[in-house]
């Protein structure tokens, strides 16, 4: 029986934005030896432990931020803990020419780019009636046009011809309508709509497109944005399935699965990673607004 508990035991993490002291192999270590990722949101949170569990299984990535400093921070580091090649670049995901230039250096260093990770993303808390046409627009700018700019530019440069992964980070906001996050909501169901139609048309192409989609997850911006110590303080991972918020390591690890010649037959489909907390949180108006209003605030 104590085999069998520990078969759900959470594997290691760390909150910070470095990577692991050790690390326990669940898959190959070989298993994406030879391949190359590129991930936007590279330089932290999911983005970085993404990247090192998929250095630390053979595979040389490129990580891209909008802070350059943040992101050859991280590379140094996922470098020295992993042995493999990591390029740091500067893109905006709202800009494609800035994205053309990065997939073009990439291409120019390692010559080939297999996997595309889509992981840059903005969010916030904020009731849609005090949202500004600006900050709707800013949030689906990054999560669903980035996805879209990046997608379509490394089909053009090097999946149509041959063949690559592409893994879009989503989140299970729209799933019941969560409050305070319409503007995120919506640039994530788009998401998934996106990954189904790119699935399809890409698909001849030899192109795999599937979403992840992460619930409560220690050690990100987003757990200390949208209100993540507040919720447990409370008890809310009470109200989750598996009694607990997950990590990065767990998310990675999804990624590794959808990225690998294990799920070479799954495409245009969402992987959800939250311990079923969408289906049981409860979606508490008042106090959403009261944690809104104190994060108001303090930031004045």
């Amino acid at each position: 029986m104590s085999e069998l508990q520990s078969l759900d035991k959470a594997p290691e993490d760390v909150e910070t934005d470095d990577c692991l002291s050790s690390y326990t192999y669940l898959y190959n270590p070989t298993l994406l030896q030879g391949r190359m990722a590129f991930l936007t949101g590279g330089g932290s949170g999911i983005g970085f432990r993404i990247a090192e569990i998929f250095m630390r299984h053979g595979c040389d990535t490129v990580i891209v931020g909008r802070n350059l400093q943040r992101v050859t921070e991280a590379a140094e580091k996922l470098r020295a803990a992993t042995g493999r090649r990591c390029l740091a670049l500067s893109a905006d995901v709202r800009q494609p020419q800035s994205l053309i230039d990065a997939v073009e250096e990439a291409l120019k260093t390692f010559s080939r780019i297999d996997i595309l990770v889509n992981n840059a993303a903005g969010n916030f808390l904020c009731p849609a009636s005090s949202l500004s046409f600006n900050a709707f627009k800013v949030v689906l700018d990054i999560d669903t046009m980035g996805t879209f700019n990046a997608s379509k530019i490394l089909f053009d440069r090097f999946f149509r011809d041959n063949g690559g992964v592409i893994i879009n980070i989503s989140a299970t906001l729209s799933y019941k309508g969560q409050v305070l996050q319409v503007h995120a909501g919506s640039a994530k169901a788009a998401i998934d709509a996106m990954t189904k139609h790119l699935a399809v048309e890409w698909g001849p192409s030899r192109v795999r497109v599937n979403s992840l989609a992460p619930g409560p997850i220690s050690g990100t911006e987003g757990m200390r944005r949208l209100g993540g110590a507040a919720a447990e303080a409370a008890g809310m991972w009470n109200n989750i399935p598996l009694q607990r918020a997950g990590n990065k390591t767990e998310v990675a690890h999804g990624a590794l699965f959808l990225a690998s010649p294990l799920a070479s037959y799954v495409t245009g489909t969402t992987l959800v990673m939250d311990g079923g907390s969408w289906m049981t949180s409860p979606n508490h108006l008042t106090a959403s607004l009261d944690l809104w209003s104190s994060e108001m605030k303090k930031s004045k």
